[in-house]
């Protein structure tokens, strides 16, 4: 995942100063969809991972 982020922003920073070649253009929208597909997997799991319970919260104080 560290190594898709560098690639994302070197690309990113070369983009802002002298242009990306059309493979480069390919290679960053490959890296930014992998970056996603781990981001939402990594998700997926964190949410899959919490237990829900029936038990109500504390009353707040009014």
């Amino acid at each position: 995942m560290e190594k898709i982020i560098a690639r994302i922003n070197e690309l990113s920073r070369k983009n802002k100063s002298a242009g990306l070649t059309e493979d480069e253009i390919a290679e960053r929208d490959s890296l930014r969809r992998q970056y996603i597909a781990i981001f939402k997997g990594n998700f997926k799991q964190q949410l899959d991972s919490i237990e829900w319970t029936d038990d109500k919260p504390p009353s707040l104080p009014h």
